[in-house]
């Protein structure tokens, strides 16, 4: 077996939530319990995406329209859209070939290590989406961790509200080194200057940047980049995620997508220069059979003038429960981050309340459930993450309960 794999922590942090929500549950069982904690989209998928779906499925019922299997990296219907869209309109230059369509942002981040070298040093944000973590782990880069759940074998960037959640720049040599921005779990953006600091730290280095844009789509302030490919140099040495989980509905439905520039080239022990194009290629043709049809039909409807307006609308939808959430708390005197150019609200606990007294207190006085912040790393402890991607009226509902009966 791959004895890696006991090294890795637990999933104490949702075995954990569980636990107690279940304990709860059994001392209050009349309570309406509202969750503001889970990631996962609740409005339905845009009328245009589900006719999309429709038609794709008539077409595999004849044999005239009907489709097996499909290219690996996706159908170039779907890839001319996400390259003339998602960056050709922000005057970004993305070819069609570099976009490989995958059935989700989660798979690509995690699979995407397969294709460097065991002993590459990474770096990660702290807080951080665990999967950056645990897929290293797994391939045997992490080490064993220490008590307060740190690495050894990682190099943790800590983002905490002193330095303005901006992680500073490695203190030693890293080869791969994870950014998310929008940030999961902070909600807090990356300035283009800010940007170009780490693709010039890269370009010095040799390092790669393995960079999550999958809320990229809840960027409302000028001047925030969509991409990281908006930074010059950046083809050189990036890899960038994005998905419609959460930008068009697609949690259930599964599509996403990466892009790996032609430009982009690692080093083989022998010294030889390596395209990592060529590498993920080879990878997901050996690994991955491809997103099922319909659904990248789906994800092209997206695209269209009708699709873009509705989910636009779903976006704007989410991002009101965010200003509902962070209006709600400042007005009874919580510190709340995020929440403006992302679906995630970083709260600050009351007092001298840890993560998880926090996350009890909401719990058993708002019946209210979220996050601890302690679960995304020891710079989250101190925080409580709520998401924005409830119905409205139970996030209103959730609001007007810790307004009136948490006791701060």
């Amino acid at each position: 077996m791959n004895e890696h794999y006991l090294k890795l922590k637990s999933s104490y942090l949702f075995s954990e939530i569980a636990r107690r929500l279940t304990a709860f549950q059994a001392a209050h069982p009349g309570a309406k319990i509202i969750r503001l904690g889970i990631g996962d989209v609740t409005l339905p998928l845009a009328p245009a995406i589900i006719r999309a779906l429709h038609e794709a499925v008539d077409e595999m019922a004849r044999p005239e329209t009907f489709r097996g299997y499909g290219p690996e990296p996706g159908y170039e219907f779907l890839t001319e859209q996400i390259a003339a869209h998602d960056y050709g309109t922000r005057g970004v230059r993305v070819s069609p070939d570099e976009i490989f369509v995958s059935d989700g942002g989660k798979s690509d981040s995690a699979n995407i290590q397969e294709i460097f070298a065991p002993d590459c040093v990474v770096a990660v944000t702290d807080p951080v989406y665990p999967v950056y973590v645990d897929s290293n782990v797994m391939a045997g880069r992490g080490g064993v961790p220490d008590a307060s759940g740190r690495y050894a074998g990682l190099v943790y960037l800590p983002c905490t509200a002193e330095n303005d959640f901006q992680p500073a720049l490695p203190d030693r040599p890293v080869d791969l080194i994870y950014l998310c921005y929008p940030n999961n779990p902070t909600g807090a953006v990356m300035t283009k200057a800010a940007l170009k600091r780490w693709v010039d730290y890269a370009r010095r280095q040799g390092a790669v940047l393995l960079y999550d844009a999958a809320y990229e789509a809840y960027i409302r302030e000028p001047g925030i980049p969509h991409s990281i490919f908006e930074v010059e140099g950046a083809r050189e040495v990036a890899v960038e995620f994005r998905s419609f989980s959460k930008t068009a509905g697609f949690t259930g439905t599964r599509c996403a997508f990466t892009v790996v520039p032609q430009e982009l080239f690692g080093v083989a022990a022998s010294g030889e220069r390596v395209s990592l194009h060529a590498l993920w290629l080879r990878r997901q043709s050996t690994k991955f059979n491809g997103v099922p049809y319909i659904v990248q039909k789906a994800a092209a409807a997206v695209y269209t003038e009708e699709g873009a307006r509705q989910v636009r609308g779903q976006v704007d939808y989410y991002l009101d429960n965010a200003r509902i959430i962070r209006e709600g708390l400042e007005a009874i005197g919580l510190r709340v981050y995020g929440g403006k150019n992302a679906p995630y609200l970083w709260v600050k606990t009351p007092g001298r309340l840890d993560s998880w007294a926090f996350f009890d207190k909401l719990l058993q006085e708002a019946h209210v459930v979220g996050t601890p912040g302690a679960g995304f790393g020891p710079s989250g402890e101190g925080y409580l993450r709520l998401t924005a991607f409830g119905r409205r009226d139970e996030t209103e509902e959730a609001v007007e309960r810790i307004k009136t009966r948490l006791a701060l």
